[in-house]
């Protein structure tokens, strides 16, 4: 048996040496990088804040138990923290001073009160946790939109094997990290390392797809697919990392990810070869030049505006749910499943039916749903109110996502030289500037004129947003810019015929356009 498992093993990794150049291959291991970077940045919504917010109340009810320590009879009694119902314990009686006033004592067989993470009594430091939790999230895409712009212009010259792989080997030391911190200053610098990671496996990740997919219909249907990895991550993540921190613990979910980080290194060593430097035949336009461009800033400003929606509810909305409906800690992730499930849907609908319908009409009616179901959010009483607009927003989210993606190379391939490192590192920039200022400043704006406030204030941005859409419906190309402008020139008077009754000529030199001309003349 030993043999014939050696034999197996051999012909598994002499298949995949023979399929390193397959495309599918290569999209698969884009779609499983996606997943864990995504899976990872999502497992913690539902996670962090209810754990930051018992750290806080651990550290509370301790300062409470040293200063009534003084206070009881020397060696008749001593106190005992209770975190599960929030209390200190008089050992050697029959009282219970409760943490929220420490004066004043609790019968002994008292109703215990509900759990502290499922409906907390401190509703002003849940408050606070709005701020902490937002600068946590925020941190990731904050370093990761610094990094983009090195990443972008690093794959043009070295090639797409080595940004990819360091990210795998920086994603699986910040999940590490994750499993075993124990305080908010470690658990914001491994999500900050998350970043670094995130930044050369997307940005590697979707150029590569560009590069091996040149056809604009096959693109749009492979960069679909490849989101839907990303979509698959976003599904996965919350969820799982509720019910395995509610029922197993918070290192749990983190180890399971730095397995699966394994299995996806492996790939990336026996198919991509990541020591090879393989740069890119053709010089690319410049970052700078690419960021000029305002059809491809309103495409990235289509996915900033977009993906902010989502990211400004991931650390407002567990803590609106404790606050109004005392939800219990493995519902939190679950209350983001619909627009998971959702998002994953429509990225791959619309990877292919957004080429058909207009690409540009998809990211227009994308912002608009978007836009009015982050409204009706905060009109949701219980976890099941929140399913329909939630699921909207994820849907529109995936449709925006899945058009303005392709949409990004195609203009590379329309405007400028057709090498795709640094539009996809302007892309994950927007990406990235949507999970940076949708934390950060959403969790201030939630503590100071609330939760529904805040969500009202994003949708009506994404709507306004649409319309610059119409402008990607036909976007002019570089040689019909020039075609453009020398075929209507201003020459004397009864020299040059007109030319107004022609069509727009694509040509890389001049020889048809003086063929058309000496044909007008001669007739």
């Amino acid at each position: 048996m030993g043999g014939l498992d050696a034999l197996r093993q051999f012909t598994l990794i002499k298949w995949l040496r023979e399929e390193r150049q397959s495309r599918k291959l290569i999209l698969f291991i884009v779609f499983v990088a996606l997943l864990l970077d995504n899976m990872l940045l999502t497992v913690v919504v539902p996670i962090i804040p209810s754990y930051l917010y018992n750290l806080d109340e651990s550290a509370d009810v301790e300062i409470r138990n040293s200063s009534l320590s003084p206070q009881a009879p020397s060696g008749s009694f001593h106190t005992v923290v209770s975190l599960y119902d929030n209390s200190v314990r008089l050992s050697g009686s029959n009282s219970t001073v409760s943490a929220a006033d420490p004066a004043r004592p609790a019968p002994a067989h008292a109703p215990l009160p509900r759990n502290s993470s499922d409906c907390p009594r401190s509703t002003s430091r849940l408050l606070n946790e709005n701020v902490k939790v937002g600068m946590l999230f925020a941190s990731k895409a904050t370093v990761q939109l610094l990094t983009n712009p090195f990443i972008g212009p690093l794959t043009n010259r070295i090639g797409y094997q080595l940004p990819i792989f360091a990210g795998f080997c920086i994603m699986f030391l910040s999940t590490i990290m994750f499993a075993f911190s124990s305080s908010y200053t470690l658990l914001f610098l491994a999500r900050s390392l998350q970043g670094v990671g995130s930044s050369c496996s997307s940005v590697a990740g979707m150029g590569m797809l560009a590069s091996v997919y040149t056809d604009d219909e096959e693109r749009g249907h492979a960069i679909g697919i490849a989101l839907g990895g990303l979509a698959l991550g976003v599904l996965v993540g919350p969820p799982f990392g509720s019910v395995m921190y509610d029922f197993v613990g918070k290192t749990a979910p983190f180890l399971v990810l730095a397995f699966l980080a394994l299995f996806d290194g492996a790939l990336q060593l026996f198919v991509l070869q990541p020591t090879k430097v393989e740069p890119e035949s053709q010089k690319g336009t410049p970052l700078f030049t690419l960021m000029k461009d305002p059809y491809i800033l309103i495409a990235a400003g289509a996915i900033c505006f977009g993906n902010m929606a989502i990211a400004m509810m991931e650390p407002t909305l567990p803590i609106w749910m404790m606050e109004t409906m005392c939800t219990r800690r493995w519902q939190l992730g679950i209350a983001f499943l619909p627009a998971s499930i959702s998002y994953l849907i429509g990225t791959n609908i619309f990877g292919s039916l957004a080429h058909k319908m207009g690409r540009w009409l998809c990211a227009l009616i994308g912002m608009v749903v978007v836009g009015f179901s982050v409204i009706c959010v905060p009109f949701a009483r219980d976890i099941y109110g929140l399913i329909l607009p939630n699921f909207g927003v994820g849907f529109a989210i995936g449709m925006v996502d899945s058009s303005m993606m392709p949409i990004m190379g195609y203009l590379v391939d329309l405007r400028h030289v057709s090498v795709y490192g640094s539009v996809y590192a302007i892309a994950d920039v927007a990406f990235c500037m949507g999970f940076a200022l949708g934390p950060s400043i959403g969790g201030s704006i939630a503590e100071s004129i609330g939760f529904p406030w805040l969500m009202t204030i994003i949708g009506v941005v994404d709507i306004f947003f649409a319309p610059l859409c119409l402008f990607l419906k036909n976007p002019p190309g570089q040689e019909e810019k020039i075609v453009s402008l020398d075929l209507n020139p201003t020459p004397p008077i009864g020299t040059i015929p007109s030319m107004r009754g022609y069509p727009k000529i694509k040509a890389p030199g001049w020889c048809t356009l003086d063929r058309k001309w000496n044909e007008n003349e001669s007739s």
